[in-house]
């Protein structure tokens, strides 16, 4: 009988920091955050006819940053 060695494959450590160059930094850019949200909530405004309340909320939080 072959003597098999079990092995747990592991994801490298620093992985996406080789991949990339840098660290995650776990932050980012609010327009970025923005930008990667609104197409989703558009969409799921038209697909559940709740335009207005996404307007409300949208008029909300831009009075909330002083815009």
């Amino acid at each position: 009988m072959a003597n098999t060695v079990s092995r747990t494959v592991r994801p490298m450590r620093g992985s996406r920091i080789a991949a990339f160059g840098t660290r995650p930094s776990g932050t980012r850019h609010p327009l970025v955050a923005a930008a990667m949200v609104l197409p989703l909530a558009v969409l799921l405004a038209l697909l559940f006819g709740g335009f207005d309340a996404v307007a409300t909320q949208a008029s909300s939080v831009a009075g909330l940053m002083g815009r």
